[in-house]
């Protein structure tokens, strides 16, 4: 079963696994929103991302880089 846009944590750990030299405080929303498209584990529909999500995967990005 595949990460969902409701798994902000998790989404989170894969960023920071995936992505390492990525620092999560400089990443634009569209940019952010293209990475969790690209994980492999990721399965959820395009369309239920909003604003608030990607916020949230942020926050929990951060915390996950510290």
């Amino acid at each position: 079963m595949g990460l969902k846009w409701v798994d902000v944590n998790d989404i989170a750990i894969e960023l920071a696994d995936t992505y390492p030299e990525q620092d999560p405080l400089k990443i634009s929303f569209p940019d952010l929103y293209t990475k969790v498209m690209e994980l492999e584990e990721f399965d959820d529909d395009p369309d239920h991302c909003g604003e608030k999500i990607l916020e949230a995967i942020q926050m929990a990005w951060i915390d996950e880089a510290d």
